[in-house]
Formats: structure tokens, C-alpha cells, sequence
């Protein structure tokens, strides 16, 4: 008899992924579970109709509330805005040298970064069918360069493979599609696809086999020039007398598959991952930077909500300086767009349906760390030829992210030196800062021996412990999808919400902007029919 195991939720499998695999992958694996798509974006709503002096209070000058500000203003819509922070962007954040941040429990971190080195402790890529990201962009001059996700000379990593020896990615996808595709082969010519592939086709497949794998004409993957092409040479071909290539001899494929190593050489292959992608020069807030520009008449900074208060006729927040406290004060308008995510929403005092009240409540937010670190110089390019990408490790750090930015520069350079989730993220942030980065710097040695002696300084930021967001992102399930999404983006008498929890693309920025394009479209439908 078979035994049963209990079956795995999708929120399980999931973090399991994350754990074990990195981000990159949860994120795959998230789009292939339903819980990612494609941008339905194709430009800016059509608000047509004049609003006749109808208000809109935003709360959150993140990505969502400061795209819906702009659509609304340009239709006619007195907008004001209640932000939280000292500045607009929410979790399309920024670290520089010089600036301060303090987490719940009152650590406060002071970037140390050089001039021009930063972290974007939230988002820090844009895939290029990110339309409406992508879009904005170029409507409001914010100049992009090209993100790296996949870096061929990067590494793969395990600590029960090759003794902890760091991998080249280019080296286990060569010999993993190389022994795959000769195997296949060995089965074509056997006759065991016969039933499923025509003698035809059988030919044609074996010549794609060839190309696909890199194999020899005998429909082997062996040691030679044509395999060395696809994972490197023992010997790079050079010129004069000694300029020969010496190939570089395949690992096994059994050696392979027990390392585990495959599971980070498709992570490139996942649609969100895909080339090519983008980052803002200069940083991730250089998007929010431009829409609050446009805006920038409306936004009340160190605006904590406290209150939300709604009638038949309309709305009235309460809120006190987010440094200072003080007495309250209040901000009223026809209308309320509601950016807040909804680990910090759950906690206001608000006047809600029973429905949206529980929808709101039904979304638990991920746990998340990002670890910037500065190093003295740029050993990753120098010494390694590691030029942008990622490198995978079964370590607790996830990932080493390397900047794809000021390519060959003399000075210091700064790299994500984690991305971590879960349980590891908890355990992170239970240390100090200072604790944490000594701690992602000793990870980060096992893979590049150079981090002890060039390290210069860090900053580790636990998104469940940043104050305006409380979690990195909005968790849906399928079942809780079912149960509350649609109440979640309901019309609650005079209130509405938007963000990236109010989406099917979560963490994304373009899950908030085209959120907050359909919130303002149906806003703007329910004043016209009044």
C-alpha cells in the first residue's frame, strides 16, 4: 500500500521554495502557481467627464496612491495626499550614505555608503512587460539601464556539494542540459520514443538534441571543444605558441543531481525574470521621486493616520505627526483612496463593512530581509569577472546580488549580500544591525573568501519591522483570494483601496500602479453616475 502524505498548501510550498532556493525562485514559482501575470496595462485610464469640484483624499504616497494622485488631478479631482514618511515611495525605497532609518524597537541604522552606492531595500528590478512601471518612466523622464538577472559567470552554491566550493552558473546548466540531452538521445536511437515521436521527427530531434546540449557527433557530452564552448575552457584559447584551449572536463551527471545545484539555473527561464530587465539609474526612488514631483503641491509628509471616518457625503481622516505626535488633526474630502498596507490598515481605527473589515484582515504579510554591504573594492569584477547577476546559495543568505552599475569603477562597491525569508528572516532581526550584517558577512565568506578582509560597512533592513509597511508584501492563497479579494477592492461606501495587495501581480510595483488604475477608473464611474 502507498502511504499518504498530508498535502502541501501553496503558502507552504512557497516558503519552502524561499528557503531553500531564494526569492528569485518563490517569485517562479509564484507566477507559475497562478499568483503572478502579465501586465494588463495599456495606458492611463480614460477619466472622461468633468468631476464637477469633487475631492480625493490619498492615504500613502507610495507607487499606488502618487500614480492615482496624478490621474486625478489631470481629470479634474481636488487631490490631497497623507504620507507617513518624511518623503513619497513607500517600499520603492532607497538607501544612500548619510541617511537614517529606525525599525520597530527602536534600532536606528546610519547608511555608510560612499557617494553614488546605494540598496534598494524593496523592489530593484522592472521586467520589461511591466507596462505601466515602465511607462511612467518614460513619461516622467526617469532614465533606466539594464538589470542583470542571470550572470552565466556568477555562482551556484550548495554546502553539501563539491565540498562548498562555489559552482560557475555557466558550468551546472552546461553539463546539466548536456547529459540530459544525451541521454534523451541514447533513448531516441534505442527506439523508446518510438510510439511518441515519428521516425522523422526522430532524426530532427536528435539533431536539435545536438545543438541543444552541446554534444558531440556521436551524441555524446564529453570532455572537448564543443562542450567547453557552452561551460569554458581548462584553458581559454590565446595567441602565439601556447595559445591552444585545454577543454574543461564535464561533472558527473549523478554528482549533479544529488548537489541540487539545477534548481537555480531556470530561474532566468521564469517569465517575470526574463530578459530584459530594467532598474532606475541611481536607484529604485527615483520612480517616486518624479511622480511626487508632479504632485508635490498636495503631499503632507510625517502624516500618521490614526482615524478614518466616513458618511453618505464623505470622509475624514485623523492623523498626527509621525515624529512628534501631538494633538490630532483632520483632513476630509468627498472621497478616500486608501494605500496603506494592510498590516498597518488592520491596526486603524476605521469605519469599514464588516466585509472589507475582514478582508482586510485575512492578508498576512511576508517576513523579509534585504543586507546591503559596502566593500572596500570591487573584488566580484576584479578578481572574479563578475560583472551584475546573482549568485544562488543553500546558505541562509538566499542570494548575492551584484550592482549593475558603474562597471569597472576604482572605488568601493556596494552588493545585496542577502535576501532572505521566513523563519531566517525572524532570526535576522532578532539581533542588533550590527549583529546582523557580522553575521550575512561571515555567510558571504563561504562563497567569496575575499568579504573578511574587504568589508567595509553595512545595513540590514527586516521589512516586518519597518513601521509604515510591516511586511514585505501581501500573501494571498487561492482560498483567500476566493473569500475576500472582492471585497477587498469593493467600493465601502466612500472608501476604496489600492496597492500592491490589491492585485494579481503582489510585490510588484506594477501590481500597485494597476491597481490604483482600476480603483481611480471606478472612483471616477461612481461621481459620474451620482
Amino acid at each position: 500500500m502507498v502511504e499518504q502524505s498530508n498535502p502541501m498548501s501553496r503558502r507552504r510550498l512557497l516558503s519552502l521554495i524561499g528557503m531553500t532556493a531564494g526569492t528569485s525562485v518563490m517569485y517562479q514559482a509564484a507566477t507559475s502557481l497562478g499568483f503572478a501575470a502579465e501586465s494588463t496595462y495599456s495606458g492611463p485610464p480614460k477619466l472622461e467627464g468633468t468631476p464637477k469640484g469633487a475631492s480625493v483624499l490619498i492615504l500613502g504616497a507610495g507607487v499606488a496612491g502618487l500614480s492615482a494622485a496624478i490621474e486625478l488631478r489631470k481629470a479634474g479631482y481636488k487631490v490631497q495626499i497623507l504620507e507617513y514618511r518624511e518623503k513619497a515611495g513607500g517600499r520603492s525605497w532607497t538607501l544612500r550614505g548619510g541617511d537614517s532609518y529606525t525599525e520597530l524597537g527602536g534600532f536606528t541604522q546610519t547608511v555608510g555608503f560612499d557617494a553614488g552606492n546605494y540598496i534598494n531595500p524593496g523592489p530593484w528590478r522592472i521586467p520589461y512587460h511591466h507596462y505601466a512601471v515602465l511607462d511612467y518612466c518614460k513619461r516622467l523622464g526617469v532614465a533606466l539601464e539594464p538589470f542583470v538577472q542571470v550572470n552565466y559567470n556568477a555562482f551556484v552554491h550548495s554546502t553539501k556539494a563539491f565540498g562548498g566550493t562555489p559552482q560557475r552558473y555557466r558550468t551546472v546548466e552546461a553539463d546539466f542540459h548536456g547529459q540530459v540531452a544525451e541521454l534523451l538521445a541514447k533513448a531516441t536511437n534505442q527506439g523508446a520514443l518510438d510510439q511518441a515521436v515519428s521516425k522523422q521527427d526522430q532524426e530532427i530531434l536528435l539533431e536539435a538534441l545536438r545543438d541543444w546540449g552541446a554534444l558531440e557527433q556521436d551524441l555524446s557530452f564529453k570532455p572537448g571543444e564543443i562542450s567547453s564552448t557552452r561551460r569554458g575552457f581548462e584553458k581559454d584559447p590565446g595567441g602565439g605558441l601556447d595559445g591552444a584551449p585545454v577543454p574543461s572536463k564535464p561533472v558527473a551527471l549523478s554528482e549533479l543531481l544529488r548537489s541540487g545545484l539545477w534548481r537555480a539555473i531556470g530561474i532566468g527561464h521564469g517569465y517575470e525574470f526574463q530578459t530584459t530587465l530594467f532598474q532606475p539609474v541611481g536607484g529604485m526612488d527615483m520612480i517616486p521621486q518624479a511622480m511626487a514631483r508632479e504632485v508635490k503641491d498636495v503631499i503632507r509628509y510625517n502624516a500618521k493616520v490614526t482615524a478614518i471616518r466616513q458618511t453618505g457625503s464623505g470622509v475624514t481622516v485623523s492623523y498626527v505627526d509621525a515624529r512628534t505626535g501631538g494633538t490630532p488633526q483632520t483632513a476630509s474630502a468627498d472621497w478616500c483612496l486608501c494605500t496603506i498596507p494592510a498590516s498597518v490598515l488592520s491596526q486603524i481605527d476605521k469605519d469599514v463593512s464588516p466585509a472589507m473589515n475582514a478582508a482586510i484582515n485575512a492578508i498576512p504579510y511576508e517576513a523579509s530581509v534585504k543586507v546591503g554591504l559596502q566593500f572596500k573594492r570591487r573584488f566580484w569584477e576584479q578578481d572574479e569577472s563578475i560583472y551584475g547577476g546573482i549568485s544562488y546559495t543553500d546558505l541562509p543568505i538566499s542570494v548575492i546580488g551584484y550592482p549593475a552599475t558603474n562597471y569597472g569603477s576604482t572605488g568601493k562597491g556596494v552588493l545585496l549580500g542577502a535576501y532572505c525569508w521566513g523563519p531566517y528572516a525572524y532570526k535576522l532581526t532578532a539581533m542588533s544591525p550590527e549583529e546582523r550584517v557580522r553575521e550575512v558577512v561571515g555567510y558571504g565568506a563561504r562563497i567569496h573568501p575575499q568579504y573578511t578582509a574587504e568589508f567595509d560597512t553595512g545595513v540590514a533592513v527586516g521589512w516586518h519591522r519597518v513601521p509604515w509597511t510591516l511586511g514585505c508584501f501581501g500573501h494571498w492563497t487561492e482560498e483567500t483570494r476566493a473569500a475576500h479579494y472582492k471585497d477587498l477592492c469593493a467600493i465601502d461606501g466612500r472608501l476604496l483601496l489600492a496597492g500592491e495587495h490589491v492585485s494579481y501581480l503582489p510585490a510588484w510595483q506594477e501590481g500597485a500602479i494597476l491597481s490604483a488604475m482600476d480603483a481611480v477608473t471606478r472612483l471616477h464611474q461612481r461621481v459620474m453616475a451620482l
